[in-house]
C-alpha cells in the first residue's frame, strides 16, 4: 500500500503540506482533487522520488511497478508503435535478453525466455499496443509512422499510451482527458475499470471522476483527506460541511434558488424536445452540486449581447476542408438565438473544421455561408490562447479591447475569472495553462457575441472554473455550438446534438447519456433511428420545414421569454436586497438604545422589500405560466 506518515512538503518557501497521514491500499482508485497550486503534482513527484519529503515518511512496496505519463513529448524516427512497446518494461528486457542468448547460441536461455515470453502474454503484446492506439483516437496505418510526426496533442496521447502499456502496480495519471476527445475519454473510462492496480489519478472531469475512482483524495489547507465514494458522493459531503457555515449558507441558498429558476425556465422552454429531459435532469443535478462550490473564487456572467438578429448564421450545402480536399460536405445548418448545440464525433472527423466554418475562419470550398448583418462571433480554440501576448497582463489584454473603460471596473471584471490583485498586472508567459485558458474566456466574453463558438474550452480548467462556466452559459441568450469531452458541460449546456462522421454533419437523435452504449454497440453496428430506412419524416424539404416551423416558434415565443426574464432579474435583486437586510438585523448592536431609529428604518425597508418580493414572485409565476402554455399550444 502507499503510506504517508506525518508527512510534510514544501516548494520553495511555499508549505504544501504538514503532518499529513493516510493509507490508499492495493487496489483502490483515487482521484486527486484540489484547487490548482494545492500540491498535486508535487504528491505525484514524491511518489516518483523527484522530490523528498520535509519531515515525516512515505513508503510503498520495493516491488511495484509504477507507470506515469511521461511529460517529453516523443522525438525521433522510430515508429510510432515501438514507442508505445517501451512502456512494457519488462518486454523490452525479455527481447534484449533473447538477442544476447541466441547471439550466444544458448539454447537452454532461449527456451526459458521463450517460455516467459508466453507467461507474460508478450506475445500478443504488438496487438495489445494497437488496441491502445485504436482506443485513444489513432487511425489505421499511425502505428508506422514516427512518432515525431505527430501533433503536440497526439504525441501526448502517445505518451498516454506507453504508461498504459506498461504492466504496472501503481498508475499515476495527470489530467489524461486534456488531449482527448469525448470518444476516446469513454473508451479510457472502460480501460481504467478494467484495472486491476491501484490508481491515483488527478482529473478536473466531473463524469470521468465518477465513471473510475472510488475514493477522493481532497486537498485542502495542507492536509489531503481521504473520503470513500466517487467525486458526486465527495460534493455532497463538502456541501454538508459548507452549509454548517452561516455566512457560507446564505450564498448557497441564492445559488439553490438561481438553479430553481434555471429549472423552471427550462421545463417551460422545450417541452418536446427529446434532449430537455435530459437537461432537466442536468439542472436538478446542477442544483445538488452547486452548493459544493459556494466559496469557489469564479463567478462571472456572459453579459447581453446587443443585437439578436433571426437567424444569426446560414450554412447552405457547405463544404470546408484544407486545400482542395473537403473535411466536411453537405452541411446545411441554420443558427438562431437560444440554440444550444453540442457536436459529437471522433478526432479527427471535422469537428473543429466545422466550428472554423462557423467562425468565418475557414473559406468554403463549396456552398453558402449567409451571416446576419450583425452577427458578432465569441471563438474560443487552443490557438487563441497562443495568441495571448506573454509581456502584457491580463488587464492589459483588456484594455486594449477597450480603452475607453475606467482600469476599476475592468479589475473587477478580471476578479470574476480569479484574477484579482497583483495577478491582474502579472505578464502572461508565466502563466498556467489552465490561466491563460481563463483569461482567454474572460477576454471572448467581454466582446458581447452573440454566437458563442467553444472548442474545448474545458482543457485546463479545474472543476471550480468547469462549474462557474457551465452556470454562466444558463443565462446565454444567443446562439451556440460546443465541441468538449467533459460531459457535464455538454449536458448542461447544450440541447440537441450533432455528429460529425464521414465527412457529414447529422442529427444524433438519441441522448447524451446514451453516447457511449452507442459506441460500444458500433462493433455490431446497431443503426441509429435516423440511419434506418424510415420514410419522408427525415428528408431534406420535411427538415427545412421542420426548422421553419421552429424559427416561427421561437420569434412568437420571444416577447414571453423577455417578460419571464425581465421578471427573474427584478426577483433576483429583491432577493439579494433581502438577504442584505436579514444580514443587517442579525447583527447584535442594532439591537442597542443608541441604534433604534436605524434598526425602525431598516424594518420598515425590510417590510417593504417582503411585500415588493411577493408581488414579483408573483409576476414571475404568471411569466413562467404563460410561457409555458404558449410551449404546449405550440406543441
Amino acid at each position: 500500500m502507499l503510506r504517508f506518515t506525518e508527512l510534510s512538503l514544501r516548494r520553495g518557501p511555499r508549505l504544501l503540506f504538514e503532518n499529513v497521514s493516510l493509507q490508499i491500499h492495493p487496489g483502490y482508485r483515487v482521484g486527486l482533487t484540489g484547487a490548482n497550486g494545492t500540491g498535486k503534482s508535487s504528491l505525484f513527484s514524491l511518489i516518483l522520488e523527484e522530490l523528498h519529503a520535509d519531515s515525516g515518511d512515505f513508503r510503498l512496496p520495493r516491488d511495484w511497478v509504477i507507470a506515469h505519463v511521461a511529460q517529453e513529448a516523443p522525438a525521433g524516427d522510430r515508429a510510432a508503435i515501438e514507442y508505445v512497446l517501451d512502456g512494457d518494461g519488462e518486454l523490452r528486457d525479455l527481447q534484449r535478453r533473447l538477442a544476447g542468448a541466441e547471439a550466444r547460441d544458448d539454447g537452454r536461455e532461449i527456451a526459458e525466455l521463450h517460455a516467459r515470453f508466453e507467461a507474460v502474454g508478450a506475445y500478443q503484446a504488438r496487438s495489445r499496443a494497437a488496441r491502445l492506439m485504436h482506443g485513444l483516437g489513432f487511425g489505421a496505418g499511425d502505428e508506422a509512422r514516427p512518432a515525431s510526426e505527430f501533433s503536440g496533442g497526439w504525441r501526448m496521447r502517445l505518451n498516454l499510451a506507453r504508461a498504459l502499456m506498461c504492466r504496472s502496480d501503481l498508475l499515476l495519471l495527470d489530467e489524461p482527458t486534456n488531449h482527448l476527445d469525448l470518444d476516446a475519454v469513454i473508451w479510457l473510462e472502460n480501460w481504467l475499470r478494467a484495472y486491476s492496480g491501484t490508481l491515483l489519478m488527478v482529473s478536473h472531469d466531473r463524469d470521468f471522476l465518477d465513471s473510475v475512482v472510488d475514493h477522493i483524495a481532497h486537498i485542502e489547507q495542507q492536509r489531503i483527506v481521504l473520503h470513500t465514494g466517487n467525486y458526486s458522493s465527495f460534493e455532497r459531503y463538502r456541501a454538508e460541511q459548507l452549509a454548517s457555515q452561516q455566512a457560507q449558507y446564505l450564498k448557497q441558498q441564492r445559488e439553490i434558488a438561481h438553479m430553481h429558476a434555471f429549472v423552471e425556465r427550462f421545463r417551460a422552454k422545450a417541452t418536446r424536445a427529446r434532449q430537455a429531459q435530459s437537461r432537466l435532469k442536468a439542472l436538478e443535478r446542477m442544483e445538488k452540486i452547486a452548493p459544493a462550490h459556494v466559496d469557489s473564487p469564479f463567478h462571472f456572467s456572459l453579459p447581453a449581447a446587443d443585437s439578436l438578429p433571426e437567424p444569426l448564421l446560414q450554412l447552405r450545402r457547405l463544404a470546408g476542408g484544407y486545400g482542395d480536399k473537403p473535411v466536411v460536405a453537405g452541411v446545411t445548418l441554420t443558427l438562431s438565438p437560444g440554440d444550444r448545440i453540442g457536436l459529437l464525433g471522433p478526432n479527427g472527423a471535422g469537428k473543429s473544421t466545422l466550428i472554423k466554418l462557423l467562425a468565418g475562419e475557414l473559406a468554403p470550398l463549396d456552398g453558402e455561408y449567409l451571416p446576419a448583418r450583425d452577427l458578432n462571433v465569441g471563438y474560443f480554440a487552443q490557438h487563441q490562447i497562443e495568441q495571448l501576448h506573454p509581456q502584457h497582463s491580463p488587464l492589459d489584454h483588456l484594455q486594449q479591447l477597450d480603452p475607453a473603460a475606467r482600469e476599476q471596473t475592468l479589475r473587477d471584471y478580471l476578479g470574476g475569472f480569479g484574477f484579482v490583485g497583483d495577478q491582474a498586472l502579472a505578464p502572461t508567459g508565466q502563466f498556467s495553462g489552465g490561466e491563460k485558458s481563463r483569461l482567454a474566456l474572460a477576454l471572448l466574453v467581454y466582446r458581447r457575441p452573440n454566437l458563442l463558438l467553444l472548442d474545448e474550452p474545458t482543457n485546463h480548467l479545474d472543476l471550480e472554473m468547469r462549474q462557474a462556466l457551465a452556470t454562466a452559459l444558463q443565462d446565454f441568450e444567443g446562439a451556440m455550438v460546443l465541441v468538449s469531452h467533459d460531459r457535464h458541460l455538454l449536458r448542461v449546456s447544450c440541447d440537441s446534438l450533432l455528429r460529425v462522421h464521414d465527412g457529414r454533419v447529422d442529427e444524433f437523435p438519441l441522448g447524451l447519456d446514451e453516447y457511449p452504449g452507442w459506441l460500444a454497440a458500433q462493433g455490431r453496428r446497431e443503426p441509429l433511428p435516423s440511419d434506418r430506412a424510415t420514410p419522408a419524416a427525415h428528408s431534406a424539404d420535411q427538415r427545412k420545414a421542420r426548422k421553419r416551423r421552429e424559427a416561427e416558434q421561437r420569434r412568437q415565443l420571444q416577447p414571453l421569454r423577455r417578460q419571464l426574464q425581465a421578471a427573474e432579474a427584478r426577483l433576483e435583486s429583491l432577493q439579494a436586497r433581502r438577504a442584505e437586510l436579514e444580514s443587517l438585523l442579525a447583527a447584535p448592536e442594532l439591537y442597542s438604545d443608541e441604534s433604534r431609529e436605524r434598526l425602525k428604518a431598516v424594518l420598515r425597508d425590510k417590510a417593504e422589500v417582503d411585500r415588493d418580493c411577493e408581488t414579483a414572485e408573483a409576476e414571475w409565476l404568471e411569466a413562467a405560466e404563460a410561457l409555458e402554455s404558449a410551449c404546449e399550444a405550440e406543441g
